[in-house]
């Protein structure tokens, strides 16, 4: 067995047209998965996918509607023949203070970063029970343990909820074969961070709270999902492990 190789399994990447999504679908095919690309901008996805090469397809999915997830999922597994690693990567942000947050805004996060984890999660698990087993790996933060440095409570409430709903879905269905982990990253520079990397001052204060002293890039965060998704890490399941430059250290 190679620890780190998941050659003929069928992976699943939910945002998976840019940042971390990207990377791990990327990271995942090298490591000799077939990988659906999954993403509302179907067109860079797809022009993702044929940069992959190999097994690598996209689909234009709306995570946070059932009727596309189930629609889309089937469609995977019927081209690809099974859903073997689920990443439930797809999410947004929205910074501002909460007096100024309004509840359309609450409700958009929650149901991106959090209803849609345990959407996808759900119709993933039925295939993966079918075939006897499978992996899921979720996407929270280091606000998922933190109040944060910045105002950001739906993001922070939201990675919360996925903390726990790993550890719960890990006990539910651990009889069943089906391994679920997160990943918690810190700071990394993608679509969502943008206001913070482009802003010296602002950067300057996250990393004065990074021990490392640098914050890691998309590649690092796939790196973790592939470790979490592969035999490696068999015996691992309802952790979220930390990508964060020791942040949570403090």
């Amino acid at each position: 067995m190679k620890l780190f190789e998941i050659s003929g399994q069928v992976a699943v990447v939910t945002g998976a047209a840019r940042g971390i999504g990207l990377a791990t679908a990327q990271l995942l095919a090298e490591a000799g998965a077939s990988v659906a690309l999954l993403d509302v901008d179907s067109e860079t996805a797809t022009a993702e996918a044929r940069r992959i090469g190999g097994k690598a397809a996209a689909w234009a999915c709306d995570v946070t509607s059932e009727a596309a997830v189930e629609s889309v999922f089937a469609e995977v597994a019927g081209r690809m023949g099974r859903i073997d690693v689920l990443v439930n990567n797809a999410g947004a942000a929205v910074r501002k203070p909460a007096l100024e947050l309004s509840m359309e805004e609450w409700h958009r996060i929650l149901d991106l970063n959090l209803a849609a984890v345990f959407l996808c999660s759900r119709v993933a698990a039925r295939m993966m029970i079918a075939q006897g087993g499978g992996s899921i790996v979720n996407l929270a933060s280091i606000m998922g343990f933190s109040g944060g440095i910045f105002p950001n409570a739906s993001y922070q409430a939201s990675k919360g909820g996925v903390v726990n709903l790993t550890r719960a879905l890990a006990l539910e269905w651990a009889d069943k074969k089906i391994r679920v982990n997160a990943v918690a990253p810190t700071f990394v520079k993608t679509d969502l961070t943008v206001p913070i990397f482009s802003n010296p001052e602002v950067l300057a204060k996250v990393r004065a709270h990074t021990p490392l002293g640098d914050l890691p890039e998309a590649g690092d965060i796939a790196a973790a999902i592939l470790f979490l998704s592969s035999p490696a890490a068999r015996f691992i399941t309802g952790v979220t492990l930390p990508v964060d430059s020791g942040y949570l250290a403090r």
